[in-house]
C-alpha cells in the first residue's frame, strides 16, 4: 500500500491522537460510518471555511481511513512534491490529451483501494451550482458517491450516505444535493442552491 500521511508508521498514530485532541476540545464530533468497501468518491459539503482542511483531516484521521485528493501537476514537482504525494494527492495534468474524469479512472483502476476526496462546490464562497465532475468519476469507475455532511450549527460532521450513480444524472444530482438541505457548514450561510453545472471539478 501507498505511504501517505494516514498510514505511515509511528507518525500517522501520533496525528491522529493530536486530531482527536483537537476534535474534543472543539466539541466537533463525527456521526455515521463509511462503508466497508474499497473504492468509492467521498464528497464533503458545505465548503465555506479555509478551517475546511483542519476539519476534514480530523474527520479522516477519526475515521481511519486512507483518502485521495487532486491537485495540480505543477505542485508535484521537486523539490516539495513529494510531499503533496504523501498528503494522499494525485496530480492532475490539464495538458494531458485526456480529461480529468479520464485520468481519476486510471487512477482508480490502478489501485486496490481508492477513497477521492471532492468538494463539489469547488470553492469556500457562495455558489449557486455544483460542478458534476466527482458524479461523472463516480460513474465512469463503476463506484458509488459517499456524502460527508457539515453541521456547523450543531458541530457535527454526519458521513455514510451512498448512492450508485444511474442512468438519469439530472435526478441522481437533484437527490443527491437534497440530502444536504440544512447544512450550513463551518460558517452559516444561505440554503444551498440545486443548480448545477456540467464543468468538470
Amino acid at each position: 500500500m501507498k505511504r501517505t500521511i494516514f498510514n505511515t508508521p509511528i507518525i500517522s498514530p501520533f496525528l491522529r491522537l493530536f486530531s482527536n485532541l483537537i476534535m474534543r476540545l472543539t466539541r466537533w464530533r463525527v456521526e455515521g460510518k463509511l462503508p466497508d468497501i474499497p473504492k468509492y468518491v467521498l464528497i464533503g459539503a458545505p465548503h465555506t471555511s479555509n478551517w475546511d482542511f483542519v476539519l476534514f483531516l480530523g474527520i479522516i484521521f477519526r475515521l481511519k481511513i486512507s483518502v485521495r485528493y487532486m491537485g495540480k501537476a505543477e505542485l508535484f514537482r521537486p523539490p516539495f512534491g513529494w510531499f503533496f504525494y504523501w498528503c494522499g494527492g494525485i496530480p492532475v495534468d490539464r495538458k494531458k490529451s485526456v480529461g480529468l474524469v479520464e485520468q481519476m479512472v486510471e487512477a482508480c483502476n490502478q489501485s486496490d483501494k481508492f477513497i477521492l476526496v471532492i468538494a463539489p462546490e469547488g470553492t469556500r464562497y457562495q455558489v449557486h451550482e455544483w460542478k458534476r465532475g466527482f458524479y461523472h468519476i463516480a460513474k465512469s469507475a463503476h463506484i458509488p458517491i459517499v456524502t460527508a455532511k457539515v453541521d456547523g450549527i450543531n458541530k457535527t460532521a454526519h458521513v455514510g450516505g451512498m448512492f450508485q450513480p444511474g442512468e438519469d444524472i439530472e435526478a441522481d444530482m437533484n437527490a443527491i444535493q437534497a440530502t444536504f438541505s440544512g447544512m450550513t457548514g463551518i460558517n452559516p450561510r444561505k440554503k444551498m442552491n440545486k443548480k448545477y453545472i456540467t464543468l468538470e471539478n
